[in-house]
């Protein structure tokens, strides 16, 4: 037995101080070839400091060895030593036939540093250099699924299928498949890679998207069944408690959605788009105080959040909770853009708060965006009637019959008011 095969036995049984002596054995008396296999299963099992030291030994007897620098390169990488790879893989040049490798190291580095341009540079590089080498092909694949470019990332994962290869570097690629169709939309395409899955490789990532897909396919049982058994197995997987509670708000089985929600709420209790779900559930459930308090926290989680916001909006004007309304929407209408609901919101509440002047310059600010809407314009007509604005509401009666000709109450109204 040599001694590098001997401190990998020590390793593999815990004598870390034994292995250390073993080391400098394996060192000073092993062969160069088991030297480097010693590296490499060094680097494998984590002692990156020790696989450094094997290669910087050899490179010492191996100067032109240019696969030892792209090692060590890829050791400094994964150490967060960028400057330190970059100098071992400026040393290697096109002519090298450790090359393609450099570049395929440099655009992992690259990668860390979120430089997405070099590293594409880099990957097309080396693609031109070996466009058939499995290596290559994962690598743009990968990095295109990173960057949510999917439709790219989907020819290179079809290359490595076609060459034989189901997973590469323990990634299941129908996974990634799929994924990458979820990601465009494309989900009957995406489930038949979905299942395709094997076991060893269904992660919760995987088992979520399958769930996810089944649910935007309409196939809502197979959905709830998915996520459930995901939930099952993996209780902090915060995203599938919202996903679940969908699918079952589809079935109308509201009172289990919103327990749904709430085991979600024990496992992620400041996700404030778990509140405003809950809320919107608890509206099926005709439970208003519990949907102000679900509205309340989801607010205050995160009071920038104009979806949020309007949604707790429309449950004030419901419960005619009108001046609480006011001061929630308020300090929103002096931003650059705001959303015409929030005039709209406003306007009503001010309506009732009989604040008419207020009113009439929130339903005129929201006037454009919604004069092909039939509520808004039946609101104001509501309002210029309210305020006798006969004019105003002549013109908004009009409007309103274009869109609605055969609202007899409205055309009574109109003729009454066109008489005087």
């Amino acid at each position: 037995m040599t001694y590098s095969e001997k401190m990998l036995d020590q390793l593999q049984d815990g004598q870390l101080a034994a292995a250390r002596g073993t080391f400098r054995q394996a060192l000073a008396n092993d062969d160069d070839e088991m030297l480097f296999s010693l590296g490499e299963e060094l680097y494998g099992m984590g002692f990156l400091s020790e696989a450094r030291r094997v290669y910087l030994t050899l490179l010492q007897r191996y100067p032109d060895e240019d696969e030892l620098r792209t090692n060590l390169a890829t050791i400094a990488i994964d150490e967060g030593h960028n400057d330190e790879a970059l100098s071992y893989l400026a040393q290697v040049q096109p002519d090298s036939p450790a090359y393609l490798e450099s570049l395929l190291v440099a655009a992992d580095l690259y990668q860390t540093e979120e430089e997405f341009e070099i590293t594409e540079q880099k990957l097309r590089e080396a693609y031109q250099l070996a466009s058939d080498e499995p290596a290559v092909e994962f690598a743009c694949g990968e990095f295109y699924f990173l960057v949510g470019r999917f439709d790219e990332a989907i020819r290179y994962y079809f290359d490595l299928i076609k060459h034989g290869y189901t997973d590469f570097a323990k990634v299941d690629i129908a996974g990634r498949l799929g994924m990458c169709y979820a990601q465009s939309g494309q989900f009957k395409q995406a489930l038949g890679y979905l299942q395709q899955v094997k076991s060893a490789y269904r992660t919760s990532d995987i088992r979520f998207q399958t769930g996810l897909t089944e649910l935007h396919l309409g196939q809502v049982d197979p959905a709830i069944k998915t996520l459930q058994e995901l939930i099952k197995d993996d209780a902090q997987y915060a995203s599938a408690y919202p996903a679940l509670a969908q699918a079952l708000v589809k079935q109308n089985k509201y009172q289990q959605a919103l327990q749904v929600v709430q085991e979600g709420l024990g496992v992620d209790q400041y996700n404030e788009h778990l509140y405003a779900q809950a809320a919107e559930i608890v509206s099926h459930l005709g439970n208003a105080k519990l949907m102000r308090k679900y509205l309340t926290k989801a607010h205050e989680l995160d009071p920038d959040n104009l979806t949020i916001t309007l949604q707790f909006s429309n449950f004030l004007l419901h419960q005619h909770d009108d001046q609480e309304n006011v001061d929630l929407l308020s300090p929103l209408v002096d931003e650059d853009e705001v959303d015409p609901q929030i005039d709209w919101n406003l306007a009503r509440s001010y309506q009732r708060l009989e604040q008419f002047d207020q009113a009439g310059k929130y339903f005129q600010a929201a006037a454009p965006t919604y004069q092909d809407n039939q509520l808004f314009l039946k609101e104001l007509i509501g309002f210029y009637q309210e305020t006798g604005q006969r004019e105003q509401l002549l013109a908004a009666l009009h409007s309103y019959l274009t869109l609605e000709p055969a609202d007899t109450e409205m055309q009574e109204l109109l003729d009454e008011y066109e008489e005087f």
